[in-house]
């Protein structure tokens, strides 16, 4: 059916077949069910007890939104995606309208997560991860190749968590909340430890400390990690959520639609930007200086790590929370002045300012973590964003994240290519 089509004319009282519902809509029987699931359809069964029958005027009506949000949707060429999570507006982002720093610096990071998905503060709540399920996921990571990297066991624990889940296909909000509170806990427990003698207890932030660093946590180191991850939860559509929202458009499952965030976030624009800055930070107090760092930088045609974000024309928030925080940690003050002598020194130059990276960097390098540890820590972090988005996107018309293609290629009628 066309947009300018009308819509037939039911009778009040009167029940459709399956077959028939997905002609009015437009779509596939089994979409028909996905209505059904999400609660945006009612149905009983039809004579005899077999198959399903649907009102008919809830379906017109239901027809006649889906008419409206395609005559609203923007071009694909500007696709836009309504959300009521994240605003980045004015150098500051806001959670649900609160402004996403002073919330972190006031609650951890699982009450930020809950804040997130819910719109409900509960105050000390703690992730744990199923037994099962953490077992699952461990055993997988284990057997990955000793060089795997922290995103390839985020992603492979995710796999093994969704196979010990039986309910994983049920979309409704209660069991995504569900998979969710379990599915953060289960990525961490399936890291290897830094530490044997380290046990799984305490915050989320304790227990992923032991997995990136053997150093003991001390509580101001441990304050800026569970701020950090309460930072780093969400940030509006970057690349890695927008492929979340296509996988949940799709109705894929939470932890698929985590894989793909994970799968978008190992690229080093993204997730592992904080690796290439902690590099430099190294490389800067290896060589107590900034000026030799940066030129090497620019002369090999690369942007400096850790600088600049093109959403904050001025400070990037996260950035100045956690260095903030920093200065409170014990053995930081090197890697600070590191970084604040990289800033002043590409000031002369340019006009950028330290982004989150960079203070991550901060972290990492004063806690004795390995380079790849941000990522880590960025990855665990925007899960659950991720989970949120896809919480958003489950409530919306199925897969109209699907953009049409401008086919530039040869036009047809083409010769038959021949073997070479």
């Amino acid at each position: 059916m066309t947009d300018q089509e009308p819509m037939r004319q039911v009778d009040e009282g009167q029940r459709l077949t399956t077959r028939e519902t997905a002609e009015l809509l437009g779509v596939k029987p089994e979409t028909v069910y996905a209505y059904v699931s999400r609660g945006q359809l009612s149905s009983r069964r039809g004579p005899g007890g077999r198959g399903s029958t649907f009102d008919a005027q809830e379906v017109e009506s239901l027809a006649g939104r889906n008419r409206r949000e395609r005559v609203a949707t923007p071009s694909t060429a500007d696709l836009s995606v309504r959300t009521r999570i994240t605003l980045i507006e004015k150098d500051r982002y806001y959670y649900r309208g609160v402004d996403a720093a002073e919330l972190a610096a006031r609650h951890s990071y699982e009450e930020v997560a809950e804040w997130l998905w819910t719109g409900v503060l509960r105050p000390g709540i703690a992730f744990t991860a199923p037994k099962a399920s953490g077992r699952a996921a461990r055993r997988a990571v284990d057997a990955l190749p000793e060089l795997s990297g922290p995103t390839d066991r985020l992603r492979v624990a995710a796999i093994a968590a969704a196979a010990a889940d039986p309910l994983r296909f049920d979309l409704s909000e209660t069991a995504v909340l569900g998979t969710a509170r379990t599915l953060i806990p289960t990525l961490v427990a399936a890291l290897p430890p830094a530490r044997q003698t380290h046990r799984d207890e305490g915050s989320l932030a304790r227990r992923l400390w032991a997995r990136l660093t053997g150093r003991p946590a001390d509580d101001a180191s441990l304050r800026v990690l569970d701020t950090a991850l309460a930072l780093l939860v969400d940030h509006d559509l970057a690349a890695s959520t927008l492929a979340v929202r296509v996988a949940a458009s799709a109705r894929a499952h939470a932890y698929a639609a985590v894989s793909a965030g994970l799968g978008v976030l190992e690229g080093p624009l993204h997730g592992a930007a904080s690796g290439l800055a902690h590099r430099m930070l190294l490389d800067v107090l290896d060589r107590g200086n900034a000026a030799p760092v940066v030129a090497d930088e620019l002369r090999a045609g690369r942007r400096i790590p850790g600088l600049g974000h093109r959403l904050y024309p001025g400070d990037d928030p996260r950035a100045r929370a956690l260095f903030t925080l920093l200065e409170d940690v014990p053995g930081a003050t090197p890697a600070l002045a590191a970084a604040q002598d990289v800033v002043t020194t590409t000031a002369r130059h340019t006009d950028l300012h330290a982004n989150v990276d960079l203070a991550l960097s901060v972290l990492t390098v004063s806690s004795g973590m390995p380079a790849e540890a941000g990522e880590t820590i960025f990855a665990v972090a925007r899960t659950a964003g991720w989970i949120a988005h896809a919480l958003e996107e489950y409530q919306e018309r199925p897969l109209r994240m699907r953009p049409s293609g401008q086919y530039v290629g040869p036009r047809p009628p083409q010769p038959l290519p021949h073997a070479g």
